[in-house]
């Protein structure tokens, strides 16, 4: 069992920059390889970025690439999007999410999800 707890969210400006980290608990966090996605009301909830056990691989979306960075801690069972460059489609939700593997990653890859975090980009 893995449980997710992401913080960070709020409201920004376009162009600002905004820092989502997400807090695992269980022993098998190290185990895991650690997403995030995003979900707009209405929408399918969309894959954003992925890490692997440790530290690397990592996979983008091609919309966040060059602006958004994903990493994570294993001693501190956390793992961080760094998000610049915000534009306002970009509000939705976040999704921190483990997975067995690496990629871009489906939905139905992803073995545990996070309650998520907003993050709102005003124009």
């Amino acid at each position: 069992q893995v449980q997710l707890v992401e913080s960070g969210g709020g409201l920004v400006q376009a162009g600002g920059s905004v820092r989502l980290s997400c807090a695992a608990s269980g022993r098998t966090f190290s185990r895991y390889a650690m997403a995030w996605f995003r979900q707009v009301p209405g929408k399918e909830r969309e894959f954003v970025a992925v890490v692997g056990v440790i530290g690397i691989p990592t996979y983008y979306a091609d919309s966040v690439k060059g602006r958004f960075t994903i990493s994570r801690d294993n001693a501190q069972n956390t793992v961080y999007l760094q998000m610049n460059s915000l534009k306002p489609e970009e509000t939705a939700g976040y999704y921190c999410a483990a997975a067995p593997n690496t990629g871009r990653l489906r939905m139905s890859e992803v073995d545990y999800w996070g309650q998520g975090t907003q993050v709102t980009v005003s124009s």
